[in-house]
């Protein structure tokens, strides 16, 4: 290596390395939202239940090694998130593309990324997995096994921290297929089934090797498209728990924002809630699957209309931005202590990331758009765009059957990944001058702003 090239490694490096010391003393030691603190809580016992992704937890409990709080998963987040940005950035100079180094700084810049990796959460340490396989995929050659394992274990593993994490990671471990492969479509067929069989089974086997207990989370999707469906439909989809009126009752209680209210931990919860809803199909032996897909088979149009409204409001397109679940700014109370100082630089990131979820840049149907659209007048792109755009566009499009909440948290990778699909393929797309690939984009754009008017 000449020292030309060495500069155009170590650089780019030197920069990563300040610009990760600076995140980590603006957030130190780490936001820990409710959902850490449950998980932090596991972590220290040793016992875990599938809520949250128990693999989480248990990584947590390896890092305690390492100090209390939130402070080690807080540098892990980090160390994925500005290794991988910092991978893709310094390939980017060795091949000569200044423009497109600056580009992913800029990207690396983004104010909501920044609060979202100093705050502890799953969303953090699955987009910093996905993030630094795409940086060593980008330096891989044909053969190299050590990186192509690497990256293996890290799209698995990202895989074990969101149940529907299988459409973000399999364009990705596509990428590790030899040339001699990537030429043949059977072959392509039969590695994408196999990485779809090993993707989904990563979850379920870590929680069992983990002796995870069953929390019955599953719960939570089908009590909201119950809720959803009957609520479109003007009928009582719940099972018989006892409460009168129950469809007056779930009127009242359904928001297309979020399936809270039928948890137990709001201030006023729905009568209709969790607990009960297990616990008559524990004791009924009914199969919660089961009556889902059956209410959902005699309402189809009104659980689309359900569907679609929330999807709405996660997408964030035509919404009251009050209404909807903002970024965590501070720790919540927790009996460790465990808070985040006053900081002068974290309340200017901050300030910037409230800002721009009233913009395009917080909208997420808005980068998914813009995935589509390098999808479209990209399609001879060598480069990971094409990747990255299926990647966020197939992982932003699983939460339109999936989701039960809008958190700003669950389109982190798919901003991220769009955002780095679009800088790779500009110059493809200004040469062949596909302008009308963004067509979809600008629909969304004036949808949501002429919404917000």
């Amino acid at each position: 290596m000449n020292d030309a090239s060495a500069r155009r490694i170590l650089l780019p490096a030197a920069f990563a390395v300040a610009l990760l010391a600076v995140h980590l003393l603006a957030f130190w030691p780490g936001i820990m939202v409710w959902d850490a603190i449950r998980q932090y809580g596991q972590a220290l016992s040793g016992h875990y239940d599938d809520w949250h992704p128990p693999a989480m937890n248990w990584l947590w409990r390896q890092l305690l090694a390492f100090g209390e709080g939130p402070a080690p998963m807080l540098v892990l987040q980090a160390l994925l998130y500005w290794g991988g940005l910092g991978l893709i950035a310094a390939k980017a100079l060795r091949g000569g593309k200044r423009g497109l180094a600056f580009a992913i700084v800029a990207i690396a810049l983004m104010p909501i990324p920044l609060v979202l990796v100093g705050t502890v959460l799953k969303d953090s340490l699955m987009a910093g997995a996905l993030l630094l396989a795409t940086g060593l995929i980008g330096w891989r050659r044909d053969g190299d096994r050590w990186i192509a394992c690497i990256v293996a274990l890290l799209l698995l593993g990202a895989a074990t921290l969101r149940f529907n994490a299988m459409p973000a990671c399999l364009p990705l471990a596509l990428c590790l297929l030899p040339d001699r492969w990537r030429r043949s479509l059977p072959r392509q067929a039969l590695a994408a089934v196999i990485a779809v069989a090993m993707l989904l089974a990563a979850m379920p086997l870590a929680n069992r090797l983990l002796h995870a207990e069953k929390s019955g989370v599953e719960l939570s999707l089908v009590i909201f498209d119950l809720a959803g469906t009957g609520y479109h439909a003007h009928a009582d989809l719940f099972p018989p728990l006892g409460v009168p009126d129950a469809q007056t009752v779930n009127a009242h209680c359904y928001t297309p924002i979020a399936w809270d209210d039928y948890a137990w931990w709001v201030d006023r919860p729905c009568p209709i809630q969790f607990a009960a809803v297990r616990d008559w199909f524990a004791h009924e032996h009914r199969s919660p699957n089961l009556w889902w897909a059956s209410s959902i088979a005699r309402h189809p149009i009104a659980y689309a209309e359900h569907r679609f409204s929330h999807y709405n409001q996660n997408t964030r397109l035509i919404v009251d931005e009050r209404n909807l679940h903002q970024l965590s700014l501070a720790s919540d109370p927790n009996r460790w202590g465990f808070t985040v100082p006053p900081n002068r630089l974290r309340d200017i990131i901050a300030t910037l990331a409230e800002a721009s979820l009233s913009t395009p840049l917080g909208w997420p149907l808005v980068w998914m758009a813009l995935a589509l659209a390098v999808l479209i007048a990209a399609p001879r792109e060598r480069s990971l765009a094409r990747p990255l755009a299926w990647s966020a566009l197939l992982y932003g499009l699983s939460y339109l059957p999936l989701s039960v909440a809008t958190e700003v948290r669950y389109h982190f990778w798919t901003t991220t990944a769009a955002a780095l699909a679009f800088a790779m393929a500009a110059p493809s797309i200004v040469r062949a001058r596909a302008y009308a690939a963004f067509a979809p984009l600008l629909i969304i754009l004036t949808i949501g702003i002429v919404a917000r008017l």
